[in-house]
């Protein structure tokens, strides 16, 4: 069939997996497009999951183009998408397992990651796949995002840094601002092993630690002082999260509809600048179908940009060794039409700053102004200092206290391909366990109804709250028995009460349920009740997390559940994607 002025795109959806010591699973998609007669020649670009949806319209429009490149002909673009830190070690271990075509060019979200590349290259006795510098299509800052009213009382102290904002005291931060009835400061930030802005705002605690803006060495990660700067700022983490995107929804709908549960004990977000504009333009707001946008948030947030400086995301277009000549001209050509002023005004429509760094006026007035004088950027310390930081990191961190709720009713029994429901979730748990760190303190209940093993409760303490002991754990959840019904709502009601008496404020204080059902208990199907039971108290928070495993489990009600204590639900509906979803929720911790 000849080309068309209009052509239809073919949707690849399939799911990429990663192992590099962390067992990683994230979701992807590629875009397939007719090719033009003399077009032979293919380009496959990966890019980090934040723009990957413009660059996949962007390479339609390059396509649609009457482009040439040098040699003669034209070229065909194709994106796929992959988180930046799981593309690092899909590249590291030559892209095998992503399902995704293998990419000639590389759009991650930072240079950061083409360090990391290159540390796993050496250690592997390759050549370097990412040896140089590279140029950017789009920057976007580090910032620490508030809500208006708080970024306004911060900023009229003057210039303050990162220790001075984020390591208030947790306990009574506000009131040494004159705003006791804020309670506790607390923040968000992502983990750094998963996202590109936690390990970011990682390396900036480092920096502001011992006061300089580059050479970050091995020594330094070592000095007492900074350790204790670093646990320091950890201790205020509300909890960490596996994408800042759903903790800016869950905070715009909590806005929009006046209930404060969703991320109620969160003074601040550590972020991209970009998404405190997608944010405040109502992109991430609840919307109708066929709205490109929702409604603006009654509180807008205001980047607060920390006097020491801040860490540029600066979108790098790495050129790969897997590109020939032709891919090499077509990749250069597509790199100059990126950075053309119409293209770039389609990052810009997103929040981002131009190729070289410069903002527009609206983003500006959307986000709150620069300091004077403009933003100072942090060098990126050696690769190896980066690992070495991520390994110190772990045993920084804040720890947890996490009580396990796993569902043991009979419907556990129903085959996922060649193993039972309870088979594949156990499997799922004991991954999740090993990623979890030694000094959290861990308890494990099962529940589903009464039985005769367990005639007074739908639910026993299998392993008490108490130093975590991986072995015993796995060990109980091995011997575990499956029937009878599912005591949803009495067991997290139970599990709630249970982590506010032993509610620990230096740490994080979190229930897992994991269930494949709905309530099934007559004798507590008060759902009203324990929403309003488990809504998030900032003075003693408890948050719920919640998996949803296998198509017959309620998630609209877990998420209920995990949204009214500013947990957060995770979809396993799709029993393939249980181990995604205990890694993305044990990244919580």
């Amino acid at each position: 069939m000849p080309p068309t002025a209009t052509r239809k795109r073919q949707w690849l959806p399939y799911t990429a997996a990663v192992t590099a010591g962390l067992v990683v699973i994230a979701g992807a998609f590629v875009i397939v497009r007719q090719r033009d007669a003399d077009c032979t020649t293919t380009l496959e670009v990966n890019s980090s999951t934040e723009k990957a949806a413009l660059l996949v319209d962007l390479a339609e429009r390059y396509n649609r183009s009457d482009r040439s490149i040098d040699g003669g002909g034209c070229a065909q673009v194709h994106v796929s998408a992959l988180n930046s830190g799981k593309a690092t070690e899909a590249l590291a271990a030559g892209w095998a397992n992503t399902g995704l075509p293998q990419p000639q060019v590389w759009l991650p979200t930072s240079s950061l990651w083409t360090g990391q590349l290159r540390l796993l290259d050496q250690a592997a006795g390759r050549e370097p796949q990412t040896p140089a510098q590279y140029p950017s299509i789009a920057n976007s800052p580090l910032v620490i995002a508030m809500p208006q009213p708080k970024a306004e009382l911060i900023r009229q102290r003057g210039a303050l840094g990162w220790g001075e904002i984020l390591g208030l005291s947790g306990r009574d931060g506000w009131a040494g601002f004159g705003k006791p009835e804020w309670g506790r400061f607390t923040f968000g930030k992502d983990n750094p092993n998963l996202s590109t802005s936690g390990l970011a705002a990682t390396i900036a605690t480092y920096y502001a630690a011992v006061q300089r803006s580059s050479d970050l060495t091995r020594s330094d990660l070592a000095n007492p002082a900074v350790t204790q700067f670093v646990r320091r700022i950890e201790a205020n983490v509300s909890h960490y999260s596996d994408d800042s995107v759903d903790l800016l929804r869950s905070l715009a709908e909590a806005d929009l509809t006046g209930d404060p549960g969703s991320t109620g004990d969160m003074s601040a977000i550590v972020l991209q600048e970009e998404l405190v504009d997608l944010y405040n333009t109502g992109a991430l707001s609840p919307r109708q179908e066929g709205q490109e946008r929702g409604r603006r948030p009654n509180v807008p947030l205001v980047a607060v940009h920390p006097k020491e400086g801040t860490f540029n995301l600066d979108h790098p277009f790495v050129v790969l060794p897997s590109a020939d000549g032709r891919q090499r001209a077509a990749a250069a050509d597509f790199r100059k039409f990126l950075t053309e002023n119409d293209q770039q005004k389609s990052f810009a429509r997103l929040g981002f700053r131009d190729h070289e760094g410069r903002a527009s006026a609206e983003l500006l007035a959307s986000v709150g102004a620069e300091p004077t004088g403009g933003l100072r950027y942090f060098k990126p310390p050696d690769p190896q200092v980066i690992g070495a930081m991520l390994d110190g990191w772990r045993t920084l961190r804040k720890k947890a206290n996490i009580l396990i709720a796993l569902d043991t009713s009979g419907s556990m029994e129903a085959m996922v391909g060649t193993r039972t429901r309870f088979e594949v979730a156990s499997a799922a748990a004991g991954k999740g366990l090993a990623l979890l760190n030694s000094e959290d303190r861990v308890g494990l209940w099962s529940f589903s109804s009464e039985i005769p093993s367990r005639p007074k409760t739908p639910y026993r303490r299998e392993v008490p709250l108490g130093e975590f002991d991986q072995k015993q754990i796995k060990t109980k959840i091995a011997g575990l028995h499956v029937e009878g019904a599912t005591a949803l709502y009495a067991t997290v009601r139970a599990a709630h009460r249970e982590l506010l008496d032993r509610y620990d404020p230096q740490r994080i204080n979190a229930i897992v349920v994991l269930t494949d059902g709905k309530n099934e208990y007559s004798k507590d199907n008060d759902l009203d009740r324990l929403l309003a039971e488990v809504t998030l108290n900032p003075e003693r928070p408890v948050k719920v997390f919640c998996i949803a495993f296998d198509r017959d489990s309620d998630f609209a009600t877990l998420d209920r559940i995990a949204k009214a204590s500013s947990g957060k639900a995770f979809d396993a509906t799709d029993p393939a994607k249980i181990d995604e979803a205990f890694v993305k929720l044990v990244s919580s911790f």
